[in-house]
């Protein structure tokens, strides 16, 4: 497949460290910088905006609201946002989401310091930095493929598989835990929108790709249409199909008992639960960014598919030690296994994505594939906590653990996915 860059060098060279080659293309420097100081705003934001509402009113009810407000308008808008990267120029997109997070936050931070700031308006920002996030990943994911060689997209997945969990996951939460505890949460929010102005700068110095070739007719399609053949590609693709089904349901499965009863485990079998819950966490990011840093760092599996799918299904096993263990050192190792396969997979899924679905519909794949993990989410997260009043903790551990090992053996026999990579080899 032929990829336009606009590169400042000539050949990339195949010597060094794999995983640091798209480093070499000034474009891709300049868009992982963005990114990484946005994922790190981005984990400040989650622990400054807790703080600002707890600050504003010390109710659950209120810092429920405006995380709702933020996961709706990251879920209703995250196909348009795929549509629109297929459409429209993906720098032009990511540079303007980039400005809604620094006006949005900015706006937050200086209400909050001239004392003016309410709870609505904290849910208005969150609704708004929701429907950027929705606009950002579909853009970027398209993007990628534009400025970098075919093979070197997996190590470029790499480094966002090691940059996401540490930023995000660890490092941006701890800071803004700090940052806040010392002073007040409207310094927190100014901290993050300072992030978010250098993200943009940054974005605003890239070149623009050069432009793809014409297509025609298909520019003036209907939105709906485009939709439409989205669905259709991936309802036609059967390895892609199984594993956005694969996914749908791990989610519904997993997310909730680690999102909603880990803390609780947590909090009732350790004397610091608050801190240990912490580590449990960072256990897991650090386990995610190994895993993607250690897939990024060689070639493409022969059999990507297969070691995909089995990463993500043999490696949700731990979780069952996670529910029966009070041991806090096989409490971490076990997130940290969960971690490093989860982290290795989805390297290789955002590779093959890129890789082996047409570019011209690259922003609506990655947005339907997004949209079917958001949907779930909120389910997942509703019925934990119900569940667990009338099954034991264990027991929704060892479903979370087994059931994801089922599903990826249905997926890989359903797609005929060995065949299929032996016949699509992408080495």
């Amino acid at each position: 497949m032929c990829v336009s860059t606009h590169v400042d060098v000539d050949q990339p060279g195949t010597g060094g460290w794999r995983v640091l080659a798209p480093f070499r293309f000034r474009e891709y420097r300049l868009l992982i910088g963005a990114l990484s100081i946005s994922i790190f705003a981005e984990g400040m934001w989650a622990v400054v905006m807790a703080m600002q509402v707890i600050a504003l009113d010390n109710d659950p009810a209120s810092l429920s609201l405006v995380a709702t407000c933020l996961g709706t308008g990251l879920v209703a808008f995250v196909l348009v946002g795929g549509i629109a990267a297929d459409r429209l120029n993906q720098r032009s997109i990511i540079i303007a989401v980039e400005a809604v997070n620094t006006a949005a936050v900015l706006t937050v931070a200086t209400l909050s310091s001239l004392g003016l700031l309410r709870i609505w308006q904290m849910a208005v920002a969150a609704g708004a930095l929701g429907i950027a996030a929705a606009f950002f990943f579909p853009a970027y994911s398209a993007m990628l493929p534009r400025i970098l060689p075919a093979d070197q997209l997996l190590a470029a997945n790499g480094v966002e598989g090691v940059v996401r969990p540490v930023f995000q996951r660890a490092v941006g939460p701890a800071v803004a835990g700090v940052l806040v505890g010392v002073t007040f949460p409207a310094l927190g929010a100014f901290t993050v929108a300072a992030l978010f102005a250098v993200g943009l700068i940054l974005l605003v110095a890239t070149r623009p790709p050069k432009p793809v070739a014409a297509r025609g007719d298909r520019e003036r399609t209907h939105v709906l249409r485009d939709m439409r053949d989205g669905v259709r590609f991936m309802v036609r693709t059967p390895w892609l199909l199984w594993t956005v089904l694969f996914a749908s349901v791990f989610v519904l499965v997993v997310l909730g008992p680690i999102e909603v009863l880990l803390p609780f485990i947590a909090q009732n079998r350790f004397a610091d639960g608050a801190r240990m819950y912490g580590f449990i966490l960072a256990a897991f990011g650090i386990g995610s960014a190994i895993g993607a840093l250690a897939v990024s760092s060689g070639r493409l599996p022969r059999r990507y598919l297969t070691v995909m799918m089995v990463m993500w299904g043999a490696g949700s096993l731990p979780l069952v030690i996670v529910g029966a263990t009070s041991s806090f050192p096989l409490m971490a190792l076990a997130t940290f296994v969960v971690g490093v396969t989860d982290g290795a997979g989805s390297v290789i899924w955002g590779t093959l994505l890129q890789r082996r679905v047409p570019r011209e519909m690259l922003g609506r794949v990655s947005s339907l594939d997004f949209f079917v993990s958001l949907a779930f989410m909120p389910v997942s997260f509703a019925i934990a906590g119900p569940l667990s009043k009338v099954v034991s903790m264990e027991t929704i551990f060892v479903a979370a653990g087994v059931v994801p090992v089922l599903l990826a053996a249905i997926a890989i026999v359903a797609a005929k996915m060995p065949r299929d990579e032996i016949e699509n080899p992408l080495r």
